[in-house]
């Protein structure tokens, strides 16, 4: 199966909407300069909260190509839940994409695999695709036992969902100890383990499902690095931090085809 490559800008908490808006202008002057081809390569930006409503206008209101995404969304349907922003009203927002279990939500706000799995599920009911996010801390990864430890996650953050929604889904394989610090996993070290996600879901699934899932690698993804990172056969896109909020940056990640072998 084709699957379609998507590059994701995950913005953080680094820009404000005017700043957002900036980028996006940028963004798709550079892309269409470049006639980018988003049946090819999709992409989208996942600003904070507080910028979604600004950057959904911009993209409508112009017919831009690029996805809207939500960087995180609460367990619960509606209710007296302060600070929460749930799936029905990033979906009023025309938002496609939301990021479910990011690492920094599993270690700053104590998440764990219970959280992640219930709002992967609200994500769905919602008719939002999650972007699961799984992977492994420095200890567990010198200890050798990253693979497990990341499948363990997925397949956690899975249960429940029939087969139809899983391979609808996107997973995204992040090391912690890449995230941010300006070290990067191999090639080799993304496809070891998005190959073994993969293998997972056709063990609990089906094989038609892991086929058609699609598994990102994050973590210090860079212009210099995403060409090599998507050779691999199973990765199928990228989650990309830092380099999301520079539009020159991004765009290069984005056209990762035309950068040399």
């Amino acid at each position: 199966m084709a699957r379609t490559p998507l590059i994701a800008g995950n913005w953080k908490m680094v820009l404000d909407h005017q700043q957002g808006t900036l980028l996006v202008q940028k963004l798709d002057w550079t892309l269409r300069d470049a006639r980018h081809d988003y049946s090819a390569v999709e992409v989208a930006v996942l600003p904070s909260h507080t910028s979604l409503r600004t950057v959904q206008t911009l993209i409508e209101g112009d017919k831009l190509s690029l996805k809207l995404g939500a960087q995180d969304l609460s367990a619960h349907t509606s209710g007296a839940y302060t600070g929460e922003v749930s799936g029905a009203q990033l979906a009023k927002l025309g938002v496609s994409y939301v990021a479910v279990g990011h690492s920094e939500r599993r270690q700053y706000h104590g998440e764990n695999d219970e959280v992640v799995r219930a709002k992967a599920a609200k994500a769905v009911e919602h008719g939002l695709v999650p972007i699961v996010c799984v992977g492994e801390p420095l200890e567990v990864r010198k200890a050798g036992e990253h693979v497990g430890h990341t499948v363990a996650q997925a397949l956690a953050a899975l249960e429940g969902l029939q087969p139809a929604q899983v391979a609808a889904l996107v997973l995204a394989y992040e090391p912690v100890w890449a995230i941010g610090t300006g070290e990067v996993a191999t090639p080799e070290d993304a496809q070891e383990v998005c190959g073994a996600l993969r293998a997972a879901i056709a063990d609990r699934f089906d094989a038609a499902t892991a086929d058609a899932v699609r598994i990102l690698y994050g973590g210090s993804v860079k212009p210099a690095n995403i060409a090599s990172i998507m050779r691999q056969g199973d990765v199928d896109g990228a989650l990309v931090g830092g380099a999301s909020t520079d539009a020159g940056d991004f765009a290069a990640i984005v056209r990762y085809r035309d950068h040399p072998a």
